[in-house]
């Protein structure tokens, strides 16, 4: 902890051995199936922080971190107000609550008004990374239906973040990731079954040739 507290000095902290600190990823429809098959091949030594954003029925408590934790090698949770982000962890958006990242790389929870009848909402998230972590972030853009994470998107690309989108063709619903591929804002289209060996060469790339 120590070592974090003086990292967050930095504003933000940039974690040891990885390219990029943090993956923000947006899911709706058919996302549990998508994140079982990313998360469950990242391992344990994964060097970023991984924030989600899965639109959730808002009246019901979700299991969805406890389910994606029995599947992956890394630490799988709620968020929580004031969460630090660590590396090999990833951190999910409660139901009903918008998740944001701070400028000292901790996590905040808001209820504020929905976005485009979305709480939580993967823009919010992305926008809220974009001007922190600039070049050292990744948003990926899972199945779901709707356009949530276009206009977040955007925002990463703007400050020099790589965005990552599932290949429509294998994405269980298209809405989403067909929405960030129309606005041109992509700078990976990868089958599912590829997701995470691409995440880990990016962020670990560097780590894994030595």
């Amino acid at each position: 902890m120590i070592k974090m507290a003086e990292n967050a000095k930095n504003h933000p902290p940039y974690f040891t051995n990885a390219a990029f600190d943090i993956v923000a990823i947006a899911a709706s429809a058919g996302g549990l199936n998508a994140l079982i098959k990313v998360l469950s091949t990242v391992p344990a030594e994964f060097t970023a922080a991984i924030a989600i954003v899965q639109h959730l029925a808002p009246q019901h408590p979700s299991l969805m971190a406890e389910i994606l934790n029995r599947r992956t090698a890394i630490t799988v949770k709620q968020a929580e107000e004031g969460d630090w982000l660590t590396p090999g962890t990833a951190y999910i958006a409660p139901p009903n609550h918008h998740l944001l990242v701070n400028r000292e790389g901790t996590l905040s929870l808001s209820q504020s008004e929905s976005v485009r009848f979305l709480r939580p909402s993967a823009d919010l998230l992305f926008e809220s990374i974009a001007p922190i972590y600039k070049n050292r972030a990744i948003a990926l853009v899972l199945t779901g239906t709707g356009s949530d994470g276009t206009i977040g998107v955007k925002a990463i690309k703007k400050m020099g973040g790589t965005v990552i989108v599932q290949d429509v063709k294998t994405a269980e619903f298209s809405g989403m990731p067909s929405a960030v591929i129309q606005a041109g804002n992509v700078d990976f289209i990868v089958p599912l079954n590829e997701i995470s060996s691409t995440l880990v060469t990016l962020v670990m790339g560097e780590l894994l040739l030595n």
